[in-house]
């Protein structure tokens, strides 16, 4: 076993004693090149770090500005860090040469570090913290770093060569548990994607494969059983306005389909309205649909008393509530209400009860409704057992991939040559 020593910093422990410990001001020059032009566009991105733009489909990454003549250089091997997440982890030392906005940082990195070993420690759970306290704001997303405070921060150097080793042998452990992870999470789609089709079958189908079909008018719901009748929602829903009561807390309607109270899920990230005009009231059991996020499923049955804003469109009926829900929701899922949107916000659509009411519904009889509800229910769950599972195996692999990088950028582990 090779001998260690206190490095002094206590997110990292003892190091081995060949190791040097550093400032980051000894190894770090910030760059501050203007746009030279004619270069990728790059982003930063918490889990990846720094990646091409054109990588970031479906990421929340920030819109880039249409002029990037203010934007800066980027060279391969130069150390980045989004200035008010850093402290979340939203670094990386650079694949690429490229231009980012003039809101991050850019830093050169001495020949004291070698690019792929430094973007491991760099980007390690044992920085956080130190950007953290080098960052500034009250905030509880948003907190600016500090330059002056940054490079006082404390990195460990190994000798180069060790450094490589270390990141060569990072790379193919990494790529291993990210395959793992890609299978995982492929799996998992496909169990979401098993939910929904589950879910609009038996909305449009019904249970009995041998019952008589007919056609239902309907473009996107084909044919449906010949005992099935085809009603407008107006003749079948009605859509209420209740009074608000002094205690009411504030309900949501998630894109997940949850109806609930706020702050059983987070109280954080929201707009508050300064005044609750038309605000109304919700009762457990009603069935609601978000009137902005219902093309992306915001549609179920509330579990919680509350005050909801007047986008939430509350609604009754006589017909079997989860049924109509899980139609509305097969409805959001095989993007109708984003083909029938007439606004110009992306991917929206105004989903007021002027148009629910005049949505055409399919629908058989309560009993058969009830059979549907209880079939959908019962899958969805043994689905969400699987999915659970899943997950939890990815959590593993997450918490396993961050400790090995972890043990072997601070030296706890040894790379044999």
């Amino acid at each position: 076993m090779r001998k260690m020593k206190d490095c002094g910093a206590s997110s990292f422990g003892a190091i081995p004693a060949s190791w040097n410990v550093s400032k980051l001001k000894a190894i770090l020059t910030l760059r501050s090149e203007k746009n030279s032009g004619d270069r990728e566009l790059l982003s930063v991105y918490l889990d990846r770090g720094v990646i091409s733009y054109s990588e970031s489909t479906g990421m929340q990454v920030h819109k880039p500005s249409k002029d990037l003549s203010g934007y800066q250089n980027v060279h391969i091997g130069d150390f980045v860090l989004n200035n008010q997440q850093a402290w979340r982890g939203s670094v990386g030392v650079s694949r690429y040469d490229g231009i980012i906005s003039p809101a991050y940082f850019v830093y050169k990195i001495s020949k004291k570090g070698y690019p792929a070993y430094m973007n491991y420690l760099l980007r390690d759970k044992s920085m956080y913290q130190q950007y953290e306290t080098s960052s500034r704001g009250v905030g509880t997303i948003q907190r600016n770093i500090f330059a002056p405070w940054l490079l006082n921060c404390t990195v460990v150097i190994p000798p180069i060569d060790e450094q490589q080793r270390i990141a060569d042998f990072l790379d193919a452990k990494c790529d291993e548990i990210d395959s793992l992870i890609v299978d995982i999470q492929s799996q998992i789609d496909t169990l979401e994607q098993y939910k929904r089709s589950v879910i609009t079958e038996a909305v449009t189908k019904g249970l009995n494969p041998d019952a008589e079909m007919k056609d239902s008018g309907v473009k996107w719901i084909g044919t449906m059983p010949s005992s099935w009748d085809c009603i407008r929602g107006k003749y079948i829903l009605t859509y209420v306005q209740k009074p608000i009561r002094e205690d009411d807390g504030v309900v949501t309607c998630f894109r997940d389909g949850e109806v609930t109270l706020r702050t059983n899920r987070r109280e954080d990230g929201f707009t508050m309205a300064d005044k609750e005009i038309g605000y109304q009231g919700i009762d457990v059991g009603d069935l609601v649909v978000h009137g902005m996020d219902g093309f992306a499923g915001a549609i179920g049955i509330s579990d919680s008393r509350g005050k909801a804003s007047p986008v939430l469109n509350v609604l009754d009926t006589k017909q079997n509530k989860r049924y109509i829900m899980y139609y509305l929701r097969s409805m959001a899922y095989g993007d109708v209400f984003v083909a029938m949107a007439t606004g110009i916000r992306v991917r929206s659509c105004d989903l007021r009860w002027n148009k629910l009411s005049e949505l055409l519904y399919p629908v058989p009889s309560l009993q058969e409704q009830q059979e549907i509800v209880e079939y959908i229910d019962s899958m969805i769950d043994k689905t969400n057992a699987v999915i659970a599972d899943k997950q939890a195996q990815l959590a593993t692999l997450d918490e396993y991939k961050k400790s090995l990088i972890y043990e072997y950028v601070t030296g706890k582990k040894e790379v044999t040559a």
